[in-house]
């Protein structure tokens, strides 16, 4: 029986991710901070999944992973999927402060007790990383610097990582999920926003992409098609849009 464990599931994609391998029989460990959220999720496939409170930004966070990880009898797939975003053109620290916290520092705490779990039980099967990115992270958005910025972060060091494993000869896939906007709590209830994916739609595609192992998965075609045009953009002309979240 396959086994996955996913870092932000109360709520939004990895949720509904985690529900949807329970469906398929998988073993599925689920995590974050409002556990009252996670034991809903747990109810509803209480043979198959198991929940812990977990905040990735304090430092007993690997070590409470790691606990999860042998609650659930192991993992061959790593899905994180906590994140914290907000439109910041006033460049508050309040609102800074937590997405490095979260997309930053708590990404690279739990990436990194991951492949160092795959690295030493690689003789057991290949392992896989998969996290949620965004293509905020394609370039810089005015509108939402740090959140941006700690998007790329994340790209970037899953690429790192991918590198690191081939030379250091680690059974370890990564996969980066770059979704568009999906309607979550990251999003602003009263606002509209172009090309708005519901969680429904989103999810299935990432649960597709986690199985298919694909390095990078871009959700979905429209984004696809978006993120293509905005590498195209210059510098020289970026700086001159206005995009708003």
């Amino acid at each position: 029986m396959k086994r996955i464990v996913v870092i932000g599931a109360s709520s939004g994609i990895g949720r509904r991710v985690a529900l949807e391998f329970a469906k398929m029989g998988w073993k599925v460990a689920i995590a974050g901070r409002r556990i009252e959220k996670l034991n809903e999720v747990k109810d509803q496939y209480p043979d198959r999944i198991v929940a812990r409170f977990l905040d990735v930004t304090t430092q007993d966070a690997v070590e409470k992973f790691n606990d999860l990880i042998e609650l659930n009898g192991g993992m061959d797939v790593l899905l994180f999927a906590s994140g914290v975003g907000f439109a910041n053109p006033l460049l508050e620290w309040g609102k800074d402060e937590p997405i490095l916290a979260v997309n930053v520092h708590g990404f690279t705490r739990i990436i990194n007790a991951a492949y160092l779990y795959f690295k030493k039980t690689e003789n057991v099967g290949r392992g896989q990383i998969a996290a949620i990115t965004s293509i905020a992270g394609t370039k810089g958005l005015g509108v939402a610097p740090t959140y941006s910025a700690s998007k790329r972060y994340q790209r970037t060091y899953l690429q790192a990582i991918d590198q690191l494993a081939h030379m250091q000869r680690v059974a370890v896939s990564v996969t980066d999920i770059r979704p568009g906007f999906v309607r979550t709590a990251l999003l602003d209830a009263d606002k509209s926003y172009p090309l708005t994916m519901a969680v429904d739609y989103a999810a299935p595609l990432v649960v597709k992409a986690i199985l298919r192992k694909a390095r990078i998965a871009t959700i979905d075609w429209r984004w696809s098609l978006v993120d293509g045009i905005w590498h195209l953009i210059p510098g020289c002309l970026w700086r001159y849009l206005k995009i708003s979240l």
